[in-house]
């Protein structure tokens, strides 16, 4: 793995001595082996010492980090027979939010999700997850397939966040967020969506209100990042941390308080340190999900669903 975060530089230190050791031993020298062994079972154990108590600030630098999976990824190796579906028929195709058809084991879906991009070129392309207004009306387009040909709809989340941009504000931003919300909620098919990153404020609800919610260890569900409110509270973002302790964004506490029902766990140091374990993990969680609502009809669905978002907060 090339990007270290700041919290990693103890482990990249270890990591880089192991590598020099390894380019510099001579061919039999035992010396060299056992303490190039020690090393890495030492470097083993901070890592995993260091991911069993990461802080609310640090899961969310995890969350953002740039190899995790994304929805590309995820797709091409969780899924069998994706066939992408562009376009929300009105203004335009937005590349931040993707879908279409596609198959996990043998049960066809419609799988619908935000791409951030893996380089500079690519993220301005899908402009960074944030979508638009047309890329929540292609979500919507595509969930009345799914409902028309009673298919299940998963939604893989990671965003910041909705483009917040004038040209979104004018072509009807909040309302295409609230029209996708209640479409996911009126849904006569299973529907489960998966935090596999950021889960950024209105435009990760607009994917994300189903009846099954999981995230990833080590992603964030928020109403903002940690940096938006610190500014607010304090005018500077540098209490982020602050911010993200008490906004309670983890998948852990958010299991405790209800608003989500599965913490999928993650390989040692990060989804971006073993991302086929990780998408295979996933991909099972997911499959397991399906099958389980696979056997309630359309009422039970949308009564499970409405339950779920009315109990939360609830006393």
């Amino acid at each position: 793995m090339s990007s270290y975060l700041d919290f990693e530089k103890p482990i990249a230190a270890l990591e880089s001595r192991i590598i020099e050791l390894k380019d510099t031993a001579d061919e039999g020298s035992l010396d060299l082996e056992t303490e190039i062994e020690k090393l890495q079972v030492k470097s083993a154990k901070m890592l995993k010492d260091t991911y069993a108590n990461l802080s609310p600030w640090q899961k969310t630098q995890v969350a953002r980090h740039p190899e995790r999976p994304h929805f590309k990824d995820l797709v091409s190796e969780m899924f069998e027979e994706f066939v992408p579906l562009g376009g929300d028929r009105n203004f335009g195709d937005d590349q931040a939010i993707l879908g279409g058809f596609a198959k996990i084991g043998d049960q066809r879906i419609v799988v619908i999700g935000h791409e951030k991009g893996d380089d500079t070129e690519s993220r301005l392309k899908h402009n960074f997850g944030m979508g638009k207004p047309e890329g929540y009306r292609k979500a919507i387009r595509l969930m009345d397939l799914a409902d028309r040909f009673s298919l299940p709809v998963v939604t893989l989340v990671d965003t910041s966040g909705a483009f917040p941009g004038v040209s979104a504000e004018e072509r009807g931003q909040a309302e295409a967020i609230a029209r996708s919300t209640e479409k996911c909620l009126s849904l006569g098919v299973p529907v489960v969506a998966v935090i596999v990153g950021e889960g950024g404020s209105g435009g990760a609800v607009a994917l994300a209100t189903a009846e099954r919610v999981l995230m990833l260890e080590h992603s964030v569900y928020s109403v903002i990042s940690p940096e938006g409110c610190a500014s607010i509270l304090w005018r500077t973002g540098d209490k982020a941390d602050i911010a993200a302790d008490a906004m309670k964004i983890t998948a852990q506490n958010l299991k405790k308080l209800g608003v989500i029902d599965k913490v999928v766990k993650e390989p040692v140091g990060g989804a971006h340190r073993d991302k086929a374990l990780c998408i295979a993990t996933l991909g099972k969680a997911i499959a397991s999900e399906l099958k389980e609502l696979g056997a309630m009809d359309r009422q039970e669905l949308r009564s499970l669903r409405r339950e779920k978002f009315l109990k939360i907060g609830s006393l």
